[in-house]
């Protein structure tokens, strides 16, 4: 007990000093720090791609490593004075290809979209501009003449992606217009089958086959189902493309071998793209990995697309990758999707809808229209009783991608609280209750709107005395008194 709390209050001492420090040069800067871990602390948080990172974590990312700038890779830095640089980007790429078992790892991206445009570009390198050079007869572009340096470019711009749709669950980095990779690709889009919800892998075949992608790219930021890779592996290998897989949403997963065999990426993919916060539980940033006939275009995402890595988030991301390796972090991964289909069921038994029926990952779709709702109307009733979640489309959705008819539920920030499937039972009958108890709101001028709506006061105040109970029973970062 003893060393406990001394534990504890040596964290406290930490983040008190920090905040001290930053309160002494802008205290409204401090100020927001504090109030955003009473936020946190105090919010039933659902949403799917949020998690809590540890202390451990959050303290590795403010050091002297924010100071230096380090471009290249380990060994081969523009830079001097990057030793300790090097170590760091070893231990974390260390920890992610044992982790994941894979052959190679990138741990420079800064974010999600910044590792897929290294995967995407370091594919087109493999597959377009190193077959140019061959047949230039040159080692570099800057070896082309100008006239073989115009027919590279265009052909670097005249590939195709193939991806999920957005509204079956995609990600808007998969070559959508939007979005750079959309202006990069000539992109179609496979969908899911519009009874079950579910992807169609024959479709998904045929599409490939018409369409002769480069890239066949797999994952989703609103899929509520695994994926079989070994069946897209096959899909892109009969068509010659490159199979991609972006595990962002669900590398906790897969980190904590819930998702093994035909439905663990790695294996089946030639190159993996993931955010390492999320059900990861790291830092905010970005990691590739990929197999050796690769790894030398990966590592050349800085400069090929990135700025300058950012040491100080790499050592956070090492220290997540060393505790995502142990036991009690495979513990966790299990009890997120328990809890997710704990989460679904208790949903389920209220009448609510649910895109596919239900889960087997870490999030869940609930369809509001059954409600009579869209997408925003819930979200902002679901935040003022204190629950927060975010809209979001399901497939062939009337109300599009700003309105919605759908919000997004996730299980991976209530598990690391330690909620299981008994409270879980309890957040589906709150959030259940706020729903039914909320109807849109015509506003004055009795014209529809998609956005204003009403909510039961003594539903929402008798909801968030209840999730503040809930909370209170499990505290966020307890070791942490910022006083």
């Amino acid at each position: 007990m003893a060393s406990q709390v001394s534990e504890l209050s040596s964290e406290s001492v930490a983040f008190r000093s920090a905040l001290d420090v930053v309160r002494s040069v802008e205290p409204r800067v401090a100020d927001a720090i504090g109030a955003e871990l009473v936020d946190q602390r105090e919010s039933l948080k659902l949403i799917a791609s949020e998690n809590y990172a540890s202390p451990a974590v959050l303290l590795a990312m403010g050091n002297w490593f924010s100071d230096k700038y380090a471009e290249g890779t380990v060994g081969r830095r523009f830079y001097a004075g990057c030793r300790n640089v090097d170590t760091v980007e070893s231990i974390a790429a260390e920890h992610a290809r044992e982790l994941f078992g894979a052959a190679h790892a990138y741990v420079q991206p800064h974010s999600g979209i910044d590792a897929n445009l290294v995967a995407f570009w370091a594919v087109l390198a493999d597959r377009v501009e190193v077959p140019a050079l061959g047949r230039a007869g040159v080692r570099q572009v800057n070896e082309l003449t100008e006239q073989d340096w115009a027919v590279l470019r265009r052909q670097l711009g005249d590939q195709r992606m193939l991806g999920m749709s957005l509204d079956a669950g995609g990600h808007l980095t998969h070559g959508f217009r939007p979005n750079i990779s959309g202006k990069m690709f000539d992109q179609r889009s496979y969908g899911t089958d519009p009874t079950t919800g579910l992807l169609d892998y024959d479709e998904v075949r045929r599409i490939a086959r018409e369409f002769r992608p480069l890239i066949l790219i797999a994952g989703y930021s609103a899929y509520p189902r695994r994926v079989n890779f070994r069946l897209m592996r096959e899909i892109a290998d009969e068509v010659g493309a490159t199979f991609m897989v972006d595990m962002a949403h669900f590398a906790g997963l897969v980190a904590g071998k819930v998702f093994t065999g035909d439905f663990d990426p790695v294996p089946h993919a030639h190159i993996v793209t993931t955010t390492t916060h999320k059900s990861l539980r790291g830092p905010r940033g970005g990691m590739v990995l990929c197999g050796p006939e690769l790894a030398a275009q990966v590592d050349r995402g800085c400069p090929m697309v990135l700025g300058g890595p950012l040491p100080h988030v790499m050592a956070a991301k090492a220290v997540a990758l060393a505790e995502a390796r142990r036991p009690d972090f495979q513990t966790y991964a299990a009890r997120v999707v328990e809890n997710a289909v704990a989460l679904a069921e208790g949903l389920a038994r209220r009448g609510a809808s649910l895109v596919t029926g239900g889960t087997d990952n870490h999030m869940l779709l609930l369809d509001v229209s059954g409600y009579g709702l869209t997408g925003r109307q819930a979200e902002a009733a679901l935040l003022d009783a204190g629950i927060v979640t975010n809209r979001n489309s399901v497939p062939r959705d009337p109300n599009g991608a700003w309105y919605t008819s759908g919000i997004r539920l996730g299980t991976p920030a209530l598990t690391s609280r330690g909620l299981g499937v008994a409270e879980m039972d309890e957040v589906a009958g709150l959030v259940h209750a706020v729903l039914a108890g909320t109807r849109p709101d015509a506003g004055p001028d009795g014209a529809a709107s998609k956005a204003r709506y009403l909510l039961d006061r003594a539903v929402a105040d008798r909801v968030a005395g209840q999730a503040a109970d809930l909370l209170a029973n499990h505290p966020l970062y307890p070791t942490i008194d910022l006083g």
